[in-house]
């Protein structure tokens, strides 16, 4: 899709305000032109600025780095970038959108407006050759597609999924709308889109082949223009956000809260919070919902004059540190520091967070850690083969 060289990054941008595009501005390129800068009465427009980085404290951080759509290409048998009458869910998002390039007008890259439609849902979510997890939007967006796809073309639209999942609120009811509304639902995963066959009322359309798992059958289905519902994965970034900030990942590479229920927003490293789909695939409410949490949590630290830390964090007595630095090579919080001078470790204790590690690490157990040492532990065993 084209756009100006002056333009919003998206309807939602904060702070909303146009920005250049250099690879694109005459003026970059020739050194001519400066219209917008003539015509600007604010006089917004300046040139000449650079990009400039600068170092900010703070008390508290809000991971909210989103998601990445799937690169849809390499599955070669949707087609995508190979067959021009297929699109991913943005293109479609963007087409509907009224201040886009074909101005809300449902048209082909042709210049056609399509006559029957086929939404592929799951294209890379729950695949284990790709990702297993649910990307949870799909559904629903799919059905949005659906229902303004109607409205616009009038054509025959297919919806082509695994399971319906539609759990939230008025979810449900949306979907038998569609239902009323005489969209298609074909209970099945589509093998392959292509654009040939030996059926000549075939000719110049696409061809979808499912499986349909409700009738036991074999279906190709003739479509103008087919839809990819492409899995939400981790930004391609997440792995170096999450060494940057000591954060954990799962095994997909979305950040890992402190604990699935108690504390959802938290990471283990103190003072930093997730929210949105940086934790997992979500859709807006439920960002929106973890947004505000986070940031009633960062607040809940920023205010305070004093913080509360943990009490049972590691200690290092330095008599017995013979300065092998085992304990700053495994302690995943940064906590533990060797001091040059002292050639002995010393503890931090803000980032400490009582783990063990270091202190089992230790050859010349020189660490322990406050209020679990050996004589405490032992004097509990002992206390409790009384009974």
């Amino acid at each position: 899709m084209k756009r100006k060289a002056v333009y919003i990054p998206f309807p939602q941008a904060v702070p909303q305000k146009p920005v250049i595009d250099r690879a694109a501005c005459v003026y970059f390129k020739t050194g001519k032109c400066r219209l917008c800068e003539k015509i600007c009465p604010q006089g917004a427009i300046a040139f000449d600025q650079e990009d400039t980085f600068r170092e900010i404290k703070v008390g508290a951080v809000i991971m909210a780095t989103g998601y990445d759509l799937m690169e849809t290409r390499p599955l070669l048998q949707y087609g995508y970038g190979r067959l021009p009458g297929v699109y991913h869910a943005l293109e479609i998002e963007r087409l509907f959108n009224a201040a886009g390039p074909t101005g809300g007008k449902v048209v082909m890259r042709d210049g056609k407006e399509p006559q029957s439609i086929a939404i592929l849902h799951c294209i890379g979510s729950r695949d284990k050759n790709n990702y297993e997890y649910c990307s949870r939007v799909c559904c629903m967006y799919s059905l949005k597609f659906a229902h303004l796809l109607k409205e616009k073309t009038h054509g025959d639209v297919y919806q082509l999924y695994i399971d319906m999942r539609a759990p939230g609120k008025a979810y449900e009811e949306f979907y038998n709308r569609l239902v009323e509304e005489d969209v298609k639902f074909i209970r099945g995963k589509a093998a392959r889109v292509t654009d040939k066959s030996d059926n000549p009322d075939f000719a110049g359309k696409l061809i979808v082949e499912v499986d349909d798992t409700l009738t036991g059958s074999f279906v190709k289905i003739p479509v103008d223009m087919v839809v990819l519902s492409p899995a939400m994965k981790p930004r391609a970034d997440a792995k170096e956000m999450a060494r940057l900030f000591n954060l954990s990942t799962d095994k997909h590479g979305f950040f890992m809260e402190r604990h699935p229920k108690l504390a959802p927003l938290s990471t283990m490293t103190e003072g930093v919070f997730i929210a949105g789909a940086c934790q997992g695939p979500k859709d807006i409410p439920d960002s929106v919902a973890q947004g505000t949490g986070a940031a009633a949590e960062a607040l809940t630290i920023v205010v305070k004059d004093k913080l509360e830390l943990e009490a049972a964090t590691a200690v290092v007595n330095p008599a017995a540190c013979c300065g092998c630095q085992n304990c700053v090579r495994v302690c995943p919080y940064g906590a533990p520091v060797f001091n040059q001078d002292k050639r002995v470790s010393e503890i931090n204790e803000a980032l400490c967070k009582g783990c063990g590690l270091c202190a089992a690490s230790c050859p010349a157990s020189a660490i322990y850690t406050r209020h679990f040492t050996n004589d405490q532990v032992m004097a509990e065993m002992e206390g409790l083969m009384e009974f």
